[in-house]
């Protein structure tokens, strides 16, 4: 791959490692947002559906980029543009290179739910003996990884990095970007369906990272507990692993799952913050790869303990004498099921639902929250409350609540006598169910 770039006047053309090496003896710090560029960054010109950095370009470079990597003809030749063929493309070829540099394990993320709590756990617990570089937030797609892997300072010891998908091939490119010699599938769930079409369909996107790892020699970690992993990763020569089953590589055992999950590892008594039985297998695979990288048991009950939810994922906020569990930042049929069945655990508490419409579910969207539904009904909790779209259709047929929108829930939950509960939130991240909270207090509100 050749470059060309405008210097002193003069165009000249350079390969991917001499780029590479121009940028990196001058520190190399990178923005694809202008609003955010820093002097001398290297300004890479993202296009999208409803964006054209391109057109930003010239900004980023009175800004102080020292760069402006550009794939719009009309900037050829440009003094201090470099052109390419296509910037994304470009970006990750480039952060696979950088990532090449590093001679360190490097572990993959996938899966359909918990992934982002998965990989801060993990993080938490790596931390506590390693120079450790992660994903920021959710930051795991075609964009989002290269900009992870770009940042990885020089002294890491050990990457983590989250990977996502909503189409096919996705994972495989991620991988292919990744490099990692190490993996982790969390689960296999009812994910972007509207993409994948039925379970084996995301089964099929999500074993690109176990086929991955098996080419390369890697290790897989699997959770014990799960028949479907189990069974995918089979054909792996170096699988590692977890759960509460006696013939797991790495066990503990469970003392509490409901409200809290604590386990006992060793002599050790470890006790989270995070709520719900869906979230021991997130908490056993932390302890799994802490173990493998041989982080003492002290040191992985630090990184767990202190390891506190948050931006909506399984958050416990206590409101007075009612307790909400906020696990609204995103929602499939599948963590909404685990969720439910976890919630319903509970013993001697007044229990409350509030669910908001799954988003991605194409043609399965009816059935699916119809089956939802169903299953808040069967579980008999003391009030259900279905808000959108999809789910207010439903609400009639098992006796619950049923809103369009969350404003006319929030309005309906102001006027009613909440004391003593204990309520569940959940729903996709485009239903903003955290506003649930403006409930007790308007200034909670979310733009």
């Amino acid at each position: 791959m050749y470059l060309k770039v405008a210097l002193l006047g003069y165009e000249i053309s350079m390969n991917l490692a001499e780029f590479y090496k121009l940028i990196t003896k001058q520190g190399f710090q990178f923005s694809t947002d202008t609003r955010l560029l820093k002097q001398g960054d290297v300004y890479f010109a993202l296009t999208g559906p409803n964006f054209n950095g391109n057109k930003f370009a010239q900004q980023a470079l009175e800004s102080g980029a020292s760069y402006a990597v550009v794939d719009d003809p009309d900037l050829e030749g440009k003094p201090g543009c470099i052109s390419v063929e296509n910037v994304l493309q470009f970006m990750q070829k480039l952060a696979r290179y950088h990532r090449d540099q590093f001679d360190i394990p490097v572990l993959a993320i996938g899966g359909s739910n918990g992934k982002t709590t998965t990989k801060e756990l993990i993080l938490s617990v790596l931390s506590q003996k390693y120079k450790v570089h992660g994903t920021a937030g959710n930051l795991n797609n075609l964009i989002g990884v290269p900009v992870t892997l770009l940042k990885m300072p020089a002294d890491t010891e050990i990457a983590v990095i989250e990977i996502g998908t909503n189409t096919f091939g996705e994972i495989k490119d991620l991988c292919n970007i990744v490099d990692p010699d190490h993996g982790i599938i969390t689960n296999i769930g009812k994910e972007h369906l509207e993409g994948f079409g039925d379970l084996e369909g995301v089964a099929r996107e999500e074993s690109e990272l176990y086929l991955y790892l098996k080419k390369r020699g890697g290790i897989a970690f699997v959770n014990n507990e799960d028949d479907h992993l189990q069974r995918m990763s089979v054909t792996i020569e170096r699988r590692h692993t977890y759960g509460i089953r006696d013939n797991a590589d790495c066990q503990a055992e469970a003392v509490q799952v409901m409200p809290n999950i604590s386990l006992k590892l060793g002599d050790k008594e470890i006790h989270s913050k995070l709520f719900g039985e869906y979230n021991l297998s997130n908490i056993m695979a932390a302890i799994a790869i802490g173990r493998f990288f041989e982080v003492n048991d002290a040191q992985i009950k630090e990184g767990v303990e202190s390891y506190v939810p948050s931006n909506n994922r399984s958050e416990i906020r206590q409101i007075g004498t009612n307790t909400v569990i906020l696990d609204s930042y995103n929602a499939n049929p599948s963590s909404m099921e685990a969720a439910m069945n976890s919630f319903a655990k509970l013993k001697g508490y007044r229990k409350i639902v509030v669910l908001g419409d799954m988003f991605e579910l194409g043609k399965q969207a009816e059935v699916e929250h119809m089956n939802i539904a169903r299953l808040a009904a069967e579980n008999r909790f003391d009030q259900i409350i279905l808000v959108g779209e999809w789910f207010a259709k439903q609400a009639g047929s098992i006796g619950a609540k049923g809103f369009e929108n969350i404003d006319q829930a929030i309005t309906y939950l102001r006027g009613q006598n909440l004391k003593d509960s204990w309520m569940l939130v959940k729903g996709s991240r485009g239903m903003k169910m955290e506003r649930i909270m403006e409930i007790w207090d308007p200034s909670d509100a979310i733009a």
